[in-house]
């Protein structure tokens, strides 16, 4: 079934000759998943940690930006506010995440995203062989070589934006 799913990510790979691979995430009957991407991973046996996370942000400006952070990395608000010059920053509302990216809480991927969106790219992102972003399909993620998500992210500040562990 996985050849035949679509998204704006898998069409950008496609166009770049970039190898992906589909990974379902269970849905129940209210499209909340049976289980974590974590979870996901740990039974493939993969490390929860490669899951790329796209934090959506709304600056004092009224503009979006978008944090790429792996696994559980936590944002660092100050070097945010520093980063983007602004003073006031906030998580994005639920409801703005789908109509500031066009896609869904739990699929939003770091690339692909309108040009307005400015994206952030922790460094920590790239220390995998392997990662695993969003597809912009709920119920999938994609799994990608991490030196070709770099590239196809080439135009993103990377940076130090999460809080050390």
């Amino acid at each position: 079934m996985t050849d035949q799913l679509k998204s704006p990510v898998s069409r950008l790979f496609d166009e770049m000759g970039i190898k992906y691979e589909w990974i379902e995430i269970p849905l129940d009957p209210d499209k909340k998943p049976v289980r974590s991407l974590e979870e996901v991973l740990a039974a493939i046996g993969r490390d929860p940690e490669q899951i790329v996370r796209s934090l959506l942000f709304r600056a004092g400006s009224g503009d979006f930006v978008l944090l790429a952070v792996a696994g559980g990395g936590r944002a660092d608000w100050a070097v945010l506010r520093k980063q983007l010059s602004e003073r006031r920053l906030a998580m994005a509302e639920p409801e703005e995440v789908l109509q500031a990216t066009g896609f869904p809480i739990g699929a939003v991927p770091p690339i692909a995203l309108p040009d307005s969106i400015q994206i952030l790219v922790d460094e920590g992102v790239f220390n995998y062989a392997r990662v695993v972003i969003g597809s912009g399909i709920l119920g999938y993620a994609l799994d990608i070589n991490a030196g070709d998500l770099h590239r196809v992210m080439s135009s993103a500040a990377v940076g130090k934006f999460v809080k050390a562990a």
